[in-house]
């Protein structure tokens, strides 16, 4: 099957998966359902990225010209493959312990298992456009359609986290709006059709025919609409609120993916920014300032945390920082940054699938009340400790190694006083969550606490290791072909030259 056909598929398997949902007679069946339906988008879209790899080409086009498949794109795909690879089970699970408390009816099921569909719908819209126009239009979909997913059980809290995500998040859209009038503005001279005009295509090919204060002023719009959605300090407020609110799985699935999909479409606009600059760094140099901003508000923050939800979120805006300050140092660090993105997403979800279920079965997400959790749950205590390690960037996982080459390009600049504010703030976080992690694994409970003792069944034993040995293995290989993809997604973002990561350790 080639591309179009695949292309095609996706586009036809989510309406039909979401529709089948209301067939279903029983939760179970709905859960079942999902679950079909996932795995069967997903399947097309290793597929996608299986036909990508093999053709060896720059780019592949679809639907007239619409859509498109490179490197960069891939790269997001594999993430989300990555996400999903944890939170689907991660779902099923939580849907299940719900049922059996009776807290879920078919008719919440319905829905929740609709929205997670469409969701995964127009995020994956977002990094497969390439119109501008229907890529901010997606980003702005995926606000409406994740803001109920946080209100699966309406509380006080989930009701306040869900309006200021909605009203935060549709204002910094509103602006990345603005910033795509700006940038078709600065195009208003070429010799393109209108279609044409919002093709990411055609703005990379005539960056240099751009309107230069035009085009810097939308990238800015831009970063600033985008990075909201992103996380991005500090436009970070909605955040810590959303994702302690959400279940786990829809934490899971708005820390791996949804961050990246909106960071995915500030990169789309940094090459144009950048070609139509000059090339002086002017782009990058802004997002480097974002991206140390909001590792060093996440290093204030995680100090003072006492919901362990929270604490993770606050690890996702550490990681978005990482992010972004390894891509607009751009080369290796680049490249680097590319890499953390994928280890981020092997581990993160793994950590919100543990710390839901933990503070289900503790009935509270505070860290004190959870204290000793070695000695109560075991199993998910000592995956805790490990992913949590993972997140620090601890050696021999992939993420130090990512994080490793993020401060080696930060030091072969002339800027070295980056690199040592990066460092500091890193070693804030490290001590910061290890106090945290040391009171939730070793800790003295102040008051008698005694959590259910789950059955943990063999696919969730399985589901708890495999993304840790995949992240070990990433920190001791890097197989061929993922780090041609994340070269080539470099020369794609920066032009100029793209760093291979080849080899084991530094």
């Amino acid at each position: 099957m080639d591309g179009a056909a695949l292309f095609i598929a996706l586009a036809g398997i989510i309406p039909l998966a979401i529709a089948s949902l209301y067939v279903a007679r029983t939760p179970r069946q709905v859960i079942n359902l999902l679950t079909a339906g996932n795995l069967l988008a997903l399947g097309i879209v290793a597929a996608l990225a299986t036909v990508f790899l093999r053709n060896h080409g720059p780019r592949l086009l679809f639907g007239n010209g619409m859509f498109l498949l490179d490197a960069l794109s891939v790269l997001h795909l594999l993430v989300c493959l990555c996400v999903y690879a944890v939170a689907l089970p991660s779902a099923r699970i939580y849907l299940h312990a719900e049922i059996r408390h009776g807290l879920f009816t078919l008719r919440q099921c319905r829905i929740f298992a609709s929205l997670w569909m469409l969701a995964l719908g127009s995020m994956l819209l977002v990094i497969l456009s390439n119109n501008l126009a229907i890529m901010w239009a997606a980003m702005e979909a995926t606000t409406l359609l994740t803001a109920f997913l946080i209100i699966t059980h309406a509380t006080r809290e989930s009701l306040e986290a869900m309006w200021k995500y909605i009203m935060i998040c549709s204002v910094g859209v509103a602006l990345a709006f603005l910033g795509v009038v700006f940038i078709t503005a600065a195009a208003r001279a070429l010799p393109l059709a209108p279609r044409e005009m919002l093709m990411w295509t055609q703005m990379v090919a005539h960056g240099n025919l751009l309107q230069a204060p035009f085009v810097k002023a939308g990238f800015i719009l831009l970063l600033v609409g985008f990075g909201t959605k992103a996380g991005l300090a500090p436009m970070h407020n909605w955040l810590p609120d959303a994702h302690s609110q959400a279940p786990a799985p829809v934490s899971a699935v708005f820390s791996g993916f949804m961050l990246n999909a909106a960071l995915y479409c500030i990169l789309r606009y940094l090459p144009i920014a950048e070609i139509s600059g000059g090339h002086n760094g002017w782009a990058s140099s802004l997002l480097t300032g974002f991206g140390l901003t909001s590792v060093g508000i996440a290093a204030v923050f995680i100090l003072f945390q006492k919901n362990l939800k929270r604490l993770l979120a606050y690890s996702s805006i550490e990681h978005i920082g990482i992010m972004s300050f390894g891509l607009g140092l751009g080369g290796m660090g680049t490249t680097a940054a590319f890499f953390h993105m994928l280890n981020h997403a092997l581990i993160k979800p793994l950590a919100f699938h543990v710390a839901g279920r933990m503070g289900t079965l503790f009935r509270s997400l505070d860290i004190p009340g959870m204290a000793g959790a070695l000695r109560t749950l075991p199993l998910y205590a000592a995956t805790l400790l490990v992913a949590v390690l993972a997140l620090l960037g601890m050696a021999p996982f992939a993420t130090f190694t990512s994080k490793f080459y993020i401060i080696m390009a930060a030091c072969t600049t002339a800027k070295w006083w980056l690199s040592l504010l990066f460092i500091i703030f890193l070693c804030i976080i490290f001590v910061g969550f290890l106090r945290h992690l040391m009171t939730v694994v070793w800790g003295d409970q102040t008051e008698h606490v005694s959590p259910e003792i789950p059955v943990i069944a063999w696919p969730e034993r399985m589901l708890l290791v495999l993304p840790l040995c995949a992240l070990l293995v990433l920190g001791l290989w890097m197989p061929e072909p993922l780090g041609n993809l994340l070269a080539q997604a470099t020369d794609i973002v920066r032009p100029v030259s793209a760093t291979l990561i080849t080899g084991s350790q530094p």
